[in-house]
């Protein structure tokens, strides 16, 4: 099935806690090289017929994004399976 896939992120001038978390967590890791951690979503949209980017970009603008906090783009997904 086509699938298109939008990912939203925090705009870079709002704050983010659960990326700021992470990134004060990783040091306890052992990992002190990341300056920055920024938490975002990925949604997978399936279509029955022919991916449609407009609808896409018309269901992110109306319900998947906050365009007042987040930017969101969007994509075709690959179609490669990846397994664990």
């Amino acid at each position: 099935m086509p699938r298109v896939v939008v990912d939203v992120m925090l705009k870079p001038e709002i704050l983010d806690p659960q990326g700021q978390a992470v990134a004060n967590a990783l040091p306890r890791l052992g990992v002190t090289d990341v300056s920055s951690v920024r938490i975002g979503r990925r949604i997978e949209i399936e279509f029955s017929g022919p991916a449609d980017l407009d609808r896409a970009r018309e269901i992110a603008d109306k319900l998947l994004a906050n365009p007042v906090i987040e930017d969101y783009s969007i994509r075709l997904a690959e179609t490669t399976e990846s397994h664990p």
